[in-house]
């Protein structure tokens, strides 16, 4: 069953590049409200927990430096059917592949700088969005 919340973080190279406002204004435009938002910086262990279903991978160790690399936006975002509307709004992880528009195609530089991450289930989206709020009761 659908739920009407959804996790996203803008990944460090967007920070970087300048375009927390306008992916936030693209969120905001598409219908979503910003129920829970933080900058913060991913340390190593927090990194590794969050990306740990990756951790047996090839690309594991590269991920957790990557996100670690600067600042990232934490949020939870809400509206009805809001974990595929926001995958469908972010495009797909390739930025080349992805739909005129999206996010990715707007503000990713590749594959693995692909701007945001957004939750792909409803599950996922509950156990990503505590991870950064309800664990440190801020949300």
């Amino acid at each position: 069953m659908a739920t009407n919340k959804t996790f996203t973080m803008i990944k460090p190279d967007a920070v970087e590049n300048g375009h927390i406002g306008a992916i936030l204004e693209k969120i905001n435009s598409n219908g979503f409200t910003i129920k829970a938002m933080e900058m913060t910086q991913l340390s190593r262990r927090d990194a590794e927990e969050f990306y740990e279903i990756h951790k047996e991978r090839p690309f594991f160790g590269e991920l957790v430096e990557y996100m670690t690399s600067g600042p990232i936006v934490a949020a939870i975002l809400e509206k009805d059917n809001a974990v595929a509307d926001f995958r469908t709004l972010i495009g797909a992880t390739n930025p080349d592949e992805a739909a005129e528009g999206t996010i990715r195609k707007l503000y990713a530089t590749s594959i693995a700088a692909n701007a945001v991450h957004g939750s792909d289930s409803d599950e996922n989206a509950a156990i990503e969005g505590n991870f950064f709020f309800n664990q440190r009761n801020r949300y």
